[in-house]
């Protein structure tokens, strides 16, 4: 029996028997929208926050549906909140409910008259290149859409999303978890780069002297570079991580260090003068990014948006 948390929900109330025949037009799909929400959250706050709901509005929408159904679904004991045996035979059939909710939406609907909001949290990389072309794309797909956006480190974004704080993460992926759906995106090729004005060494492989500037230590990236420039240069290497790429093309063009870094987002830099690519003989492995939503209760929206993702990376990349 699941158990869930939460306040105000399946306190001992008497309920109205309801007619057979009246059941099917007494509760909602918001009603049966909010129930599963707290079913799959484990509580009312996270179902409130994921709906973007108050608390009392949640609260509100279970008593009504247990009213309808003349039934309590969830009591409360001292693990928490329980489904009761009517709650637990409910889930299924709210869940049919959604999956026809969402193939509506797919199938009838007008993108133009979808609501709702949708939480994106992206990587800085894919910010500082094509997220306004997605944003635009987006907002003219479904002009009536709230769209609420943060830019973070893949590893938070990860557990954003399996927490259901964000509905799409656009991250370095894929998402190693079986709850979760990944997009295979265009990547981005990684190119050594140094100051425009930098002295050039008659042998590139010296540009390493410098302090090497990666992205952030909690990400496969800088394992991966680390653990590359310890096999070829041992531990002479410096290694600078930063959180911020912004920082990173800053820093080198400031000659305080060298990095690999996206060759899609350096053109600009290389044409001003303010870098230049050097072949120490290798380069890192590519950023491999993905669309990342979970498989379940997903709503068509975070599978529409995941596409469109890949369609704007690979219009970014020329692909």
């Amino acid at each position: 029996m699941l158990i869930v948390s939460g306040r105000n929900v399946g306190q001992n109330r008497h309920f109205t028997k309801t007619k057979p025949d009246r059941l099917m037009v007494r509760f909602t799909l918001d009603q049966l929208q909010a129930f599963l929400s707290v079913v799959r959250l484990g509580g009312v706050n996270k179902a409130a926050i994921a709906m973007n709901l108050t608390q009392p509005a949640v609260t509100t929408r279970i008593r009504n549906l247990e009213q309808s159904i003349g039934a309590p679904l969830f009591e409360r004991g001292p693990g928490g909140m329980r489904l009761t045996k009517r709650g637990e035979l409910l889930v299924n059939y709210a869940e049919a409910h959604d999956r026809l909710a969402r193939k509506i939406q797919r199938d009838v609907m007008d993108p133009a008259g979808i609501e709702g909001r949708l939480r994106l949290g992206v990587s800085e990389t894919i910010a500082q290149s094509w997220l306004p072309a997605l944003i635009t794309r987006l907002h003219e797909t479904y002009p009536r859409l709230e769209i609420e956006f943060n830019v973070d480190v893949s590893v938070v974004l990860r557990g954003s999303l399996l927490a259901r704080e964000i509905d799409l993460a656009i991250l370095l992926g894929p998402v190693s978890d079986f709850s979760v759906d990944n997009v295979e995106l265009p990547g981005f090729a990684l190119q050594w780069y140094a100051a425009g004005n930098a002295q050039i060494p008659e042998n590139p492989m010296d540009y390493l002297s410098k302090p090497v500037l990666s992205y952030a230590r909690n990400t496969r990236p800088y394992r991966e570079l680390k653990a590359e420039l310890l096999k070829r240069y041992g531990e002479g290497v410096a290694i600078f991580p930063s959180s911020s790429l912004s920082a990173c093309f800053r820093l080198v063009a400031s000659d305080l260090g060298v990095s690999a870094l996206p060759e899609a987002l350096a053109r600009e830099w290389v044409e001003t003068g303010k870098l230049r690519a050097f072949d120490p003989g290798w380069r890192p492995a590519p950023l491999n990014f993905t669309a990342s939503y979970l498989g379940e209760g997903r709503r068509h929206i975070e599978e529409k948006a995941a596409q469109i993702a890949r369609e704007v990376a690979m219009r970014f990349m020329g692909v």
